[in-house]
């Protein structure tokens, strides 16, 4: 058997790992310094590559965006072995050309949550990472090409703006950020993108548009079942997508989250509390 040469961690719905072509299929149970992660993560290989699988609202869609434990999932998977982390997330489109059932590869974040936990630095330790360009140009250049080849529409680049949710915008606000020209709007981008950051992992997202949101003049309204049906179709793109992307993966070496953390640790070793330090041995070794 091929020794694994990548991990790559998929955070997303729970139907993403009932795929073809994965092997050694197991679930981990993993303690986190920062709580129980989502769900367990399901382990299977592909090739050389393993994927993990966690999804982010639990199976059955029990957790809301704004409840979700982002740094125990991010942090379970970094444990779990990952050396690459892709975020599946449902999206509105801003935008007229990206219809319902196209895919986004955004390059940008604009973050509106204001009650999520968006850091591991904290309680005695002091950390700035940069985070100007948050999601990793490789990683995100390989998912647009792996997401053409699965047959999707891709648009590549493009601002996605995050709201804590669950309601969604109201038409006043949906004007609003569509005057700051993004390209899509959801809830769980954030703060995953910055917490990635933090814990070094090479990070894009795959945003799949499964509606105008209601600026657009055939919105009366969002729906939920609206919504379900578009992501249903998008799954099976999204699914065929992931096993592109495992067999070209780039080199994590060569992503500017790998090393994110040289340098931008403000705290004075010998002033690092041993419960910061314990919270976070398995980033700072």
């Amino acid at each position: 058997m091929q020794t694994p040469r990548f991990t790559l961690a998929v955070l997303g719905g729970s139907g993403l790992y009932d795929m073809h072509g994965l092997t050694g299929v197991e679930e981990l149970t993993v303690d986190t310094p920062f709580g129980p992660p989502s769900d367990a993560i399901v382990r299977g290989r592909l090739g050389d590559t393993t994927l993990l699988f966690l999804p982010r609202h639990g199976r059955g869609h029990k957790v809301a965006p704004h409840e979700i434990n982002y740094r125990a999932n991010i942090c379970a998977m970094k444990m779990s072995g990952a050396t690459h982390l892709v975020s599946v997330s449902a999206v509105g489109s801003m935008k007229e050309e990206i219809a319902p059932g196209d895919l986004v590869v955004p390059d940008q974040f604009i973050d509106l949550t204001r009650k999520r936990t968006t850091t591991y630095f904290e309680d005695g330790i002091v950390g700035h990472v940069v985070f100007a360009d948050p999601v990793c140009p490789l990683m995100a250049a390989a998912l647009g090409a792996a997401a053409r080849k699965a047959g999707g529409k891709v648009h590549q680049g493009g601002a996605y703006v995050v709201i804590d949710g669950p309601q969604f915008s109201t038409r006043a606000e949906s004007r609003v950020y569509r005057s700051w020209g993004v390209s899509v709007i959801g809830m769980t981008a954030m703060p995953e993108a910055k917490l990635a950051r933090e814990a070094e992992l090479p990070y894009a997202t795959l945003a799949l548009s499964t509606d105008y949101d209601c600026w657009h003049e055939s919105e009366e309204a969002v729906s939920v079942e609206a919504v379900m049906a578009v992501m249903k179709k998008n799954v099976v793109v999204a699914q065929r997508t992931l096993l592109e992307l495992a067999q070209a993966l780039p080199d994590p070496a060569k992503s500017p989250a790998t090393g994110a953390l040289r340098g931008a640790i403000m705290t004075a070793k010998d002033k690092i509390s041993s419960g910061a330090s314990k919270r976070l041995s398995w980033l700072l070794g």
